[in-house]
């Protein structure tokens, strides 16, 4: 993809020159916010008034407001320069987005104060108009970056080209975006956008930066953690990478953590690079510090993830207008679906990587509905699923939670080769976290993990009555799964290419899941050894 001109962020970027100077740069950082507008549990779905007084809440605009502005407020007043960043993914995930489609998280984003903001597959879920939208909306500077999105008659007029460039009490910063290609398949940008290859993107967009107008050079990135520390140690030229996709928590503090927070990775020619990234859903604002001496480099990166829990007031301004602005979907979220007998484990953690509780259910509920019709094995992509549902009453909010992306039931026929290509596509990215791992009703499968994507499942099982028996690569079975998936979302082209007599357009899934709640009162989750991986 050819550079094109910078995003003039500030007036003050119309004249350039003067050398790079000692400074300390704090840099206040969220991903993968998901429309988490209001506090949320521990599970990751929304948070009610009684979990808020006994303390039990998370995140939300108004929390992540109060963190914000009180760090930005004492850093700059004792002579620090301040930068905030969202590194994408705001879009999906709650009523809120399902109601105002990205203009209640553009008018948060304003009242905040963001600086620049990156793109992440998420924004491109309802394609180009909603996206568009935003940008209209939103203050900050987006940085489109690896994304081209001329050709879109939408989006064209709003994208950029190159990087966005701010002003950070007189150092100029360079903020340069790489958002996952694989947003082709597992969202809706239409066929008018391109992505590029990150490396490759950034190793050109570094080298193109005028050294005497550009101070230091942040990469906001949409591509996981593992990527992100493969993008420093390829890339020249880069200060700090702030992270996002995968939902990875860096952190010093949390025993749970994967990384330390920033990790510092050795870059070409052995300079060090930070790479950060702060989880999801608001649960944790970022907060790193960079020393720079006079001649630009990094001479100390420190910080860690702040867990904004109940001992963060949340802002009241904020908190009030989301209360407005929430009063048109109360009733919905509120609606009472069902009570079920313990907590049902819906958790990236492992929807993504081993069989979980939450796939079970959705998966069961998906064959209930559909039973009548012939229908044998159901397949779900674990990053479909949004959130866990805890003990005791469930809503339609929480449901909604669960299942926020407005997917309808698809029904069709496809060969046993065909359902064990999309079981192996599956497994194919676990390593990264990838949602495309299935979980599945009416069938079993074992995988092994060390053996090359491809090739790593290694027997199917199917339900025949009360027996269960080997697929049949020959053999016609009648399937269910949403809608995204058939189309060849995930990198499922097996479903979109092979499937036969499809039919998109089933019920909605969350009114699938409510339903089959309803009708098992008490519902008790579990597992059952449905899917078995080989290490």
């Amino acid at each position: 993809m050819p550079l094109r001109p910078f995003l003039l962020a500030s007036a003050s970027l119309l004249t350039f020159g003067g050398q790079a100077q000692a400074f300390t740069l704090n840099i206040l950082h969220i991903n993968d916010f998901h429309s988490r507008i209001e506090s949320i549990t521990e599970g990751g779905s929304t948070c009610d008034a009684e979990g808020e007084a006994a303390g039990e809440c998370f995140g939300g605009m108004a929390r992540l407001a109060t963190a914000i502005n009180e760090t930005r407020d004492a850093r700059t007043a004792a002579g620090e320069s301040v930068l905030v960043l969202d590194a994408g993914d705001r879009f999906s995930g709650s009523l809120f987005f399902t109601t105002f489609q990205g203009q209640a998280e553009a008018e948060f984003l304003n009242a905040i104060g963001f600086d620049a903001l990156g793109l992440g597959n998420h924004e491109f879920d309802l394609g180009p108009a909603p996206l568009a939208d935003f940008i209209d909306t939103v203050e900050a500077p987006v940085a489109f970056g690896n994304v081209d999105a001329h050709a879109d008659p939408l989006l064209g007029p709003l994208d950029p080209g190159g990087p966005v460039i701010v002003d950070v009490d007189g150092v100029r910063i360079a903020i340069l975006n790489v958002t996952t290609p694989e947003t082709v398949e597992i969202a809706s940008p239409g066929p008018n956008v391109v992505f590029a290859d990150p490396v490759a993107y950034l190793t050109e967009a570094v080298a193109a930066l005028d050294v005497d107008r550009i101070d230091h050079i942040v990469v906001m990135s949409h591509v996981g953690a593992l990527q992100d520390i493969a993008l420093a140690k390829a890339v020249p030229g880069i200060d700090v990478i702030v992270g996002g996709h995968s939902h990875t928590l860096f952190s010093n503090t949390d025993p749970d953590a994967p990384y330390d927070y920033p990790t510092m990775v050795e870059g070409p020619g052995g300079v060090a690079v930070p790479v950060v990234s702060a989880g999801s859903y608001s649960k944790h604002l970022g907060h790193l510090t960079l020393t720079f001496d006079e001649n630009g480099v990094v001479t100390a990166a420190t910080g860690d993830t702040r867990l904004l829990d109940a001992s963060v007031t949340p802002d009241p301004a904020i908190l009030a207008r989301i209360g407005e602005m929430g009063a048109p979907i109360e009733a919905l979220k509120a609606e009472v679906v069902a009570e079920v007998g313990a907590a049902i484990d819906g958790g990236r953690e492992s929807c993504r990587t081993v069989e979980c509780a939450m796939g079970n259910l959705v998966t069961d509920a998906m064959l209930d509905r559909v039973k009548d019709q012939g229908v044998t094995i159901a397949l779900q992509n674990g990053g479909g699923l949004r959130a866990s549902i805890d003990a005791g009453v469930v809503t339609k909010g929480d449901v909604l939670t669960v299942l926020p992306f407005q997917n309808t039931l698809s029904t069709f026929n496809i060969t046993g080769a065909g359902i064990r290509a999309a079981l192996e596509n599956g497994v194919s990215q676990v390593e990264e976290g990838a949602g495309r791992f299935l979980q599945v009703g009416g069938l079993k499968y074992t995988w092994d993990a060390s053996a090359e994507p491809g090739a790593r499942v290694t027997a199917v099982m199917v339900q025949e009555g009360d027996a269960w028996v080997p697929l049949d690569a020959a053999r016609t079975y009648s399937a269910v799964t949403n809608d995204f998936m058939r189309k060849g979302g995930d990198g499922f082209d097996v479903l979109r290419d092979e499937a036969t007599e499809a039919y998109d357009f089933g019920p909605g899934l969350e009114d699938v899941l409510a339903d089959y709640l309803a009708s098992n009162p008490g519902y008790t989750p579990y597992t059952d050894g449905r899917i078995a991986r080989i290490e």
